[in-house]
């Protein structure tokens, strides 16, 4: 878990529905790991995936996994 991120550099998907706030947000973390927090609760933390494992989910993702 990483409580360390810039608030700034967070990125929120084109997908998500702007106004419930029901969004997560990602980032690239200064040592090329994708960040990936809720925008609701930014205090909560951040999971950190490398690049090839969050590929990897979000084409299990696309594929209906």
């Amino acid at each position: 878990m990483r409580h360390d991120l810039p608030a700034h550099l967070w990125h929120k998907s084109s997908y998500s529905n702007g106004g419930s706030g029901n969004c997560l947000e990602t980032q690239l973390t200064a040592d090329g790991l994708v960040a990936v927090g809720d925008s609701k609760d930014r205090t909560r933390g951040a999971f950190a995936f490398s690049p090839t494992e969050w590929a990897a989910f979000v084409d299990l993702i696309k594929q209906g996994d």
